[in-house]
């Protein structure tokens, strides 16, 4: 995943520790995965043998571990937990991160919910891991701010630096079982609900502000967000933040179409949509796209039903019917 690249180069650089092995998924099993990132060249480059596996705690995995005997195993970007089996190992642990400030925020997607919801500050935990969901005792934590031009892409790349920059400062007390641990408590946090591309349809009935959020938290390297026009999805690939003096009209209507972009109507005000595509297309400047797809003011895109919109959210179950 994105962090992966990161705190690879940050144990190549490290000259107290021995990189024994690099485990990452095949590349059948890469592919589509939001973010995902391939590791092989810089491993190989370093004389550090790669193995391939999907899953950590099938058998042969296992057993690959135990015979490359860790003191320690750094795991990054891997969604899948780590049984008992995988975690009892390695003598001084497994250390991971999550890209909060932990407890706030366990599970998936935590930078994308942090964004879609306004936030301001996330961050990014190292800990070290249990059978639990982000739930191991927290070695170091960073803040990171949310700017308001700021993508899912472009947080995560901070994301990633201040993982690596907290693995070199730790590595030494990790590798010696001398590391800081605070315990989390159970009863604090929260846990965040799994994501799925359909859960990426812009309700243009929210402010312009959120919309904006909306956009930027699911952009590329993810899936996208995305409006129903004439009955076909329309992917919305980057939006210019709202200064608060943008016309309205009827949510979803499409306003304006111009050189800087379409304008599409939220509740009470508008943005500016400056990149856009079709569903298996590259992002596009907007006004382009529009002009070939022949979207024109006057257009609307669909409206989205109430109770699609709170499950987009995290607010509800996933209504029948609905495509994840």
């Amino acid at each position: 995943m994105h962090e992966a690249q990161a705190a690879l180069a940050a144990l190549l650089d490290c000259p107290t520790a021995r990189l024994t092995a690099v485990i990452t998924p095949p590349d059948a099993d890469r592919r589509g995965l939001s973010g995902a990132t391939d590791l092989t060249r810089s491993a190989r480059s370093a004389g550090v043998p790669v193995f391939y596996e999907s899953d950590l705690n099938v058998p042969g995995a296992a057993a690959l571990i135990r015979t490359l005997a860790p003191d320690l195993m750094v795991v990054v970007g891997w969604t899948r937990l780590l049984g008992p089996g995988v975690l009892s190992v390695p003598r001084q642990g497994c250390v991971g991160f999550h890209a909060s400030l932990l407890p706030r925020h366990r599970g998936r997607a935590p930078v994308n919910w942090a964004i879609l919801r306004g936030e301001r500050v996330t961050g990014n935990t190292m800990l070290l891991l249990d059978p639990g969901a982000d739930t191991g005792d927290i070695v170091d934590q960073v803040r990171i701010p949310i700017g308001p031009d700021d993508t899912c892409g472009t947080v995560y790349e901070r994301v990633a630096r201040a993982g690596a920059d907290m693995l070199r400062s730790n590595l030494p007390a990790l590798l010696t079982g001398t590391a800081p641990r605070h315990p989390q408590n159970p009863a604090e946090g929260d846990v965040l609900p799994r994501r799925t591309p359909g859960m990426g349809v812009i309700d243009w009935d929210r402010p312009a502000s959120a919309v904006h959020d909306w956009v930027r938290a699911l952009t590329t390297p993810y899936p996208g967000a995305f409006g129903v026009l004439g009955g076909e999805r329309v992917m919305v690939w980057r939006t210019r933040p709202p200064n608060g003096d943008e016309p309205g009209g009827p949510p979803g209507s499409v306003l304006a179409v111009g050189p800087e972009g379409v304008r599409v109507a939220t509740h009470a005000e508008s943005v500016l949509i400056t990149a856009m595509s079709g569903p298996d297309e590259s992002p596009q400047p907007a006004a382009h796209w529009a002009r070939r797809a022949g979207v024109r003011p006057g257009a609307q895109f669909a409206a989205v039903p109430p109770a699609v919109a709170r499950w987009v959210l995290g607010e509800g179950p996933r209504p029948e019917g609905v495509a994840r």
